[in-house]
């Protein structure tokens, strides 16, 4: 009898194992709003949409499971647009942010600047691979932004 006992308290304490404090070797500092938590968030330099200027002074290089956060700043000089449809499919986009306008997409391809503004993109890097922004119909280097996700 003491041996069933014995083998219903450890069936009945399995469950809080899993609630087990750990060393924090493999802790990612995550709070209640798990992978969104502050300590998984940073920011990244912002992309430029200028005639003739480069987008940014160098490419990302993004680690999957982290967020981000960008801006995008367009001088008004030209309407451009940006694209990067691969990109934009291996990241899930929490929200895009104009004048204080929250969207939250379920999916983006390109955006595109009719006149001078600011817009904030926050993203969790989801898929590895090599990817890119650019301006659309642009040849140059300095038009295209290469982007990393390990």
């Amino acid at each position: 009898m003491t041996r069933f006992l014995t083998a219903c308290a450890l069936c009945a304490a399995l469950p809080f194992a899993a609630f087990a404090d750990t060393d924090g070797d493999d802790d990612k500092g995550f709070g209640l709003a798990g992978i969104l938590s502050s300590g998984n968030k940073q920011d990244l330099p912002p992309v430029t949409l200028s005639a003739g200027m480069p987008l940014s002074d160098a490419g990302w290089l993004l680690q999957s499971g982290t967020y981000y956060e960008f801006e995008i700043e367009a001088d008004g000089s030209q309407e451009l647009a940006l694209v990067g449809p691969e990109f934009f499919r291996a990241i899930w986009i929490d929200e895009i942010v104009i004048e204080g306008l929250e969207i939250r997409p379920l999916g983006l391809d390109s955006v595109e600047f009719d006149e001078a503004g600011t817009m904030e993109i926050g993203f969790v890097a989801i898929k590895p691979g090599n990817y890119y922004m650019k301006v659309p119909g642009s040849t140059g280097e300095t038009q295209r932004m290469a982007i990393v996700i390990e």
